[in-house]
C-alpha cells in the first residue's frame, strides 16, 4: 500500500477529544477519496446516524483506523488489511493513542479489536466482547461492530448496532465524560491553542533576539 495516502491529519477529529473511535482502514468510496475517515460511502452515513443516536458529533471525537492507506485487491476492490499491513501501521495507531489519550477507546471490527494487541496485549474477541465495556490500557475499551453495510446485512443488524451505541454512551457516561464532553473538547481545544500561540510567540521572539 505504499503508493496510497494515508488518512492521517487534521480531518481524523480533535485532538482535544476524550473518545477515540478505531476502524479498520479507509474504504476506496469513502475515506481514501474524501480524506475524512467514514465518509464518502455508505458505511461512513451509517456511522453518523449510529454516534447521531447518542448525541455524538464528529467534533466530539478523535476517528482513526489499524491501517491507514486503502488495502485493495488487484481489481481494485476493497479487501481486509493483512496482518503484516496492520503491523506497519501499528506504531502510528499507538502514537495517535499517546496524543489523543482518550479516556474511551471504540474499535469498529475484529481488524481494529486484534490491531490494539500491538499497543497493549487483551484476551477479546469480537464476538464475545462487543457491546460491552472493558478495562483497557487504563481506559475504557467498548469492541462493537464495523458500520458497513456487509456487515449490518450479515452479522450485527441496524438495531443490535443502535443498542451497542448505547453502550458506547454508558462507557462515556462511566468516563465521568457524559453532558460535559462537548464542554470537555473546547477547554482542552483552547489550552492547545493558547500553548501553540506561546510556542509561537517564544520562536518570533527567538529570531528577533
Amino acid at each position: 500500500m505504499s503508493d496510497r495516502t494515508a488518512v492521517f491529519s487534521a480531518l481524523n477529529g480533535s485532538l482535544a477529544a476524550r473518545v477515540m473511535f478505531i476502524g479498520e482502514a479507509p474504504g476506496r468510496k469513502g475515506a481514501d477519496r474524501t480524506h475524512v475517515p467514514f465518509s464518502g460511502d455508505q458505511s461512513g452515513k451509517n456511522f453518523d446516524r449510529f454516534i447521531a443516536s447518542i448525541g455524538l458529533a464528529r467534533r466530539n471525537i478523535f476517528i482513526t483506523s489499524a491501517a491507514l492507506c486503502n488495502p485493495r485487491t488487484d481489481s481494485g476492490a476493497n479487501r481486509k488489511p493483512t496482518k503484516s499491513e496492520v503491523a506497519n501501521c501499528s506504531q502510528f495507531l499507538r502514537r495517535a493513542i499517546e496524543i489523543i489519550d482518550p479516556e474511551v477507546v471504540i474499535t469498529l471490527g475484529s481488524v481494529a479489536l486484534e490491531a490494539l494487541k500491538k499497543i497493549k496485549w487483551h484476551e477479546f474477541n469480537l464476538k464475545e466482547s462487543s457491546g460491552k465495556i472493558h478495562d483497557w490500557d487504563r481506559r475504557l475499551l467498548v469492541p462493537i461492530y464495523h458500520p458497513s453495510p456487509q456487515v449490518l446485512a450479515s452479522h450485527r443488524r441496524e438495531a443490535a448496532q443502535l443498542q451497542d451505541y448505547k453502550v458506547v454512551a454508558q462507557a462515556i457516561e462511566q468516563a465521568g465524560l457524559g453532558v460535559n464532553l462537548r464542554a470537555s473538547a473546547a477547554f482542552r481545544a483552547q489550552g492547545l491553542r493558547v500553548s501553540e500561540t506561546v510556542i509561537s510567540s517564544s520562536s518570533r521572539l527567538q529570531k528577533t533576539q
